[in-house]
């Protein structure tokens, strides 16, 4: 029987000062900021509970409330991100997980869907790990088939620029076999809102 696939988020609850501080520089505005941030939480949640995968939420601080958008969060394996960097709270969840299929996602994108998860986990069943790019260099997603001999591959990543995606890649055995999803936005700074939106009003006009 093979398992359960595991999709692990890592998130924070949308507050002024707290979560899309970047962002929030960018636009000038932290209630702008804190309404995006609700906006792509929400849509990662949903699109995390509509598959068959477990599904842990990964939240700092571990017990903060979600606002309005808590219910999405309601009978979620919910824990601690732990201390340390970015390098150690990703390693902390992947050291958590179970062999098998482990999946993670951030809350930046918001066109994350059901179906890309979907795609990423079918990917894995002929690659030993698999990327959402984002268009900055970073990811959206990053999957491996853990076992119990897997090594944490985070050391040294140079988080929230352009080279995040190769840095965690070259981390990967030489032999890894590694696929890729479609490219998404990740909303870090105000062009970037601006692209969604743009991109947003296309697909409206085409739809």
């Amino acid at each position: 029987m093979s398992p359960t696939p595991v999709l692990l988020i890592y998130a924070k609850p949308p507050r002024i000062g707290w979560s899309k501080t970047r962002l929030a520089r960018s636009l000038g505005s932290g209630v702008t900021a804190r309404r995006l941030a609700t906006l792509t939480l929400a849509r990662t949640l949903r699109a995390a509970r509509s598959g068959h995968w477990a599904v842990r939420l990964y939240l700092d601080p571990q017990h903060a409330r979600l606002g309005g958008i808590g219910r999405l969060s309601t009978g979620l394996d919910t824990r601690g991100q732990g201390r340390g960097d970015l390098t150690d709270r990703l390693g902390k969840g992947l050291s958590e997980a179970p062999p098998g299929p482990v999946l993670f996602i951030g809350t930046d994108a918001p066109g994350l869907t059901a179906g890309l998860i979907r795609k990423a986990l079918i990917a894995l069943r002929r690659h030993d790990a698999v990327f959402g790019p984002a268009r900055d260099g970073g990811f959206y997603l990053f999957g491996v088939r853990r076992s119990r001999r897997t090594r944490l591959p985070f050391s040294g990543v140079r988080w929230s620029g352009p080279h995040a995606m190769a840095d965690l890649r070259a981390n990967l055995p030489r032999t890894a076999r590694c696929a890729l999803l479609p490219e998404l936005i990740d909303l870090d700074e105000a062009e970037d809102v601006r692209d969604w939106r743009g991109q947003m009003r296309h697909q409206g006009k085409s739809g």
